[in-house]
């Protein structure tokens, strides 16, 4: 007697993550299902699946946010498929962008996952994970840095305070910063104030300094060859190297330099009607910190690259802005260039 194996029920959870409370729409192949509300613990819903829907082919999707990916490493260790997806990339008919609430949300999640249509972002190993912790950390610091730079100059603005013309420039020496902590006022309390702001000044400073330092130790350690290959590339430094390990992973994931330059953001937005064509600038869909790290190493790369330089030239009588985005754009290039190939790059020459 033959029989015949049936494929297993499928089940598709749609879920809303909040700190406090999920927002559960749970969906099989057959039924649009129910939405309810419960506890942000992975493991109760596994349990509530295992005794409701068993033997079912389970498939769960949330959006991606500050929550991480505890959730999603949690339901992948039950043996389900799990998607963390781009909110975004959640389409919403036109009477649906009206309207938002936490069911809603889940059920249109279990729903676009039901019919196929979503795509995970790609999901980070813990180490790399945690070391990208450690890199955006360094950014709080640069933030912190120049707002307690800026508070500085504005009490000295405020209290009409003319600095020396030998220290009117961004680098603080140590002359300068003698020169603020030598400062006397009519009253104790505004040198109080700018002592306050010295002191956590100096904290900040010495915070970079270490994170900086931790950050390309471990990275050269870690990652010592895509770190020495990215480091051959004109006007990619120590830091932007860790920033391309930390936020874009291993390059060799992205088939071409099209999709890459997508994920970065140095991809030009296009709308097109019939004949009528016109270019919108950078796409706002990006990675606006990586963005800002590679056209910050473009005006780098054309001072020290003879290439680069040329090509710069070649587009000058164009808005500056576009052209440096145009140099970012083959930058890019450049590195995805000497990480497939795994060859350093050799700086050019033009005759």
């Amino acid at each position: 007697m033959n029989t015949q194996q049936t494929a297993l029920p499928k089940l598709f959870i749609g879920i809303d993550i909040h700190k406090r409370s999920w927002k559960v729409h749970c969906a099989t192949d057959l039924f649009s299902g129910k939405s309810f509300s419960m506890s942000p613990d992975p493991e109760q819903l596994f349990k509530y699946v295992t005794r409701h829907f068993p033997g079912h082919e389970v498939t769960t999707a949330y959006e991606a946010g500050c929550f991480g990916y505890h959730a999603h490493r949690c339901f992948e260790g039950y043996g389900w498929r799990s998607l963390v997806v781009n909110p975004a990339d959640i389409h919403r008919k036109g009477k649906e962008k009206h309207t938002k609430t936490d069911k809603i949300d889940a059920q249109l999640i279990a729903r676009e996952l039901k019919d196929g249509r979503l795509e995970s972002i790609m999901v980070p190993d813990i180490e790399r994970e945690e070391l990208r912790s450690l890199f955006r950390r360094r950014n709080d610091l640069v933030k912190d840095f120049r707002r307690i730079k800026s508070y500085i100059k504005m009490q000295l603005l405020y209290f009409g305070i003319k600095e020396p013309e030998e220290f009117d420039n961004d680098h603080w020496s140590h002359r300068y910063r003698k020169w603020l902590d030598d400062m006397v006022f009519v009253h104790p309390t505004a040198k109080a104030a700018l002592d306050s702001r010295m002191r956590f000044f100096r904290f900040v400073d010495q915070e970079l300094r270490d994170v900086s330092t931790q950050l390309r130790r471990y990275c050269k350690v870690h990652y010592k060859k895509d770190y020495l290959l990215l480091r051959s590339i004109p006007g990619i430094g120590g830091i932007v190297a860790c920033a391309i390990l930390c936020e874009l992973g291993d390059l060799r994931r992205f088939n071409s330099v099209k999709q890459l330059a997508g994920y970065v953001g140095l991809a030009p937005s296009v709308h097109q009607s019939g004949d009528h064509q016109r270019t919108m600038g950078m796409t706002p869909r990006a990675n606006r910190l990586l963005r800002s790290y590679f056209v910050e190493a473009s005006w780098q790369a054309i001072r020290a690259d003879p290439v680069m330089q040329a090509y710069y030239r070649k587009h000058q009588g164009k808005n500056v802005k576009r052209i440096i985005i145009k140099v970012a754009r083959k930058l890019l290039s450049r590195t995805l260039a000497v990480i497939k190939t795994e060859v350093p790059y050799t700086v050019g020459v033009v005759e």
